[in-house]
């Protein structure tokens, strides 16, 4: 990965939960939150 793809990618992130945080009021952050939760979990149920 280059430095351009990673702060491109880092941009991304800061904007998604900027706009999250002013818009939705982080009602989208949260729900990733817990999906990875359930994810973390499942892969620890299989490993």
């Amino acid at each position: 990965m280059t430095n351009q793809i990673a702060i491109g990618l880092a941009v991304l992130v800061v904007l998604f939960f900027g706009v999250d945080a002013v818009m939705l009021h982080g009602s989208a952050s949260l729900f990733l939150a817990k999906e990875m939760m359930k994810l973390t979990e499942w892969m620890a149920f299989w490993r």
